[in-house]
């Protein structure tokens, strides 16, 4: 009776305790905070703003930066399983990280080798009722999401390449994701409609520096 008691006070003291838990912090990675500036992730990765690049100028600004952890690790760099991690930015925040594991530091490990690495840092896991697709740069079929942890604001997804050969992790902040990728779409949809006129403008301009160089040189032609 009194071990029964002693169970039953430990668990009411469990759910007592369990709000002032910290949960996992899902928007941080290796020290990036999704919504943290570009300049702020810039001096974090140790790069310059010259290694910045403009994906997208319009309707919003689209950038990345491509860190990659080796490069600063020095000899310590060799162990680091992680090959990359494109980092993104919506009007100058961070939305989304994309990290590539090294094929070679993952060889061998199982999915639930996996999910049991990025658990321990992150919490449990959940595995997606059905196959889950998610865009990858890497892989035109896109990558599968084999577990994720999110809560109302951050997604973080432990995703598969089609062939099953490599591993990577998909982060991103729900609100800052979806309006880049609504500006991303009405950036490609503004590009198709204009697309017509610029070539024809290109045209021109090419046209007009062959007729200069043509005045330029029959003039002083010898055969």
């Amino acid at each position: 009776m009194t071990r029964l008691r002693s169970i039953q006070n430990l668990l009411l003291l469990i759910l007592f305790l369990a709000p002032l838990i910290p949960a996992a912090d899902l928007s941080t990675y290796r020290g990036f905070q999704l919504g943290m500036s570009l300049s702020a992730a810039v001096k974090h990765s140790g790069m310059t703003i010259s290694e910045v690049t403009t994906i997208h100028q319009r309707p919003a600004l689209i950038q990345e930066l491509v860190w990659n952890p080796q490069r600063f690790s020095g000899t310590a760099g060799e162990m680091d399983s992680v090959q990359q991690v494109v980092l993104s930015f919506y009007g100058g925040q961070l939305f989304r990280m994309v990290v590539d594991y090294d094929n070679q530091k993952t060889e061998g490990l199982s999915v639930h080798d996996m999910i049991g690495a990025v658990s321990a840092r992150y919490g449990t896991a959940t595995r997606p009722a059905r196959e889950t697709l998610l865009p990858s740069a890497s892989f035109s079929e896109g990558v599968s999401v084999v577990a994720c942890w999110q809560d109302r604001d951050y997604s973080l997804n432990l995703v598969q390449s089609p062939y099953g050969l490599k591993f990577g992790l998909i982060v991103f902040s729900k609100h800052l994701d979806g309006l880049a990728e609504t500006a991303i779409a009405a950036g490609v949809q503004l590009d198709q409609q204009e697309a017509p006129q610029r070539q024809k403008i290109e045209e021109q301009n090419a046209q007009a520096k062959l007729d200069k160089a043509r005045l330029a040189n029959r003039a002083h032609f010898r055969p």
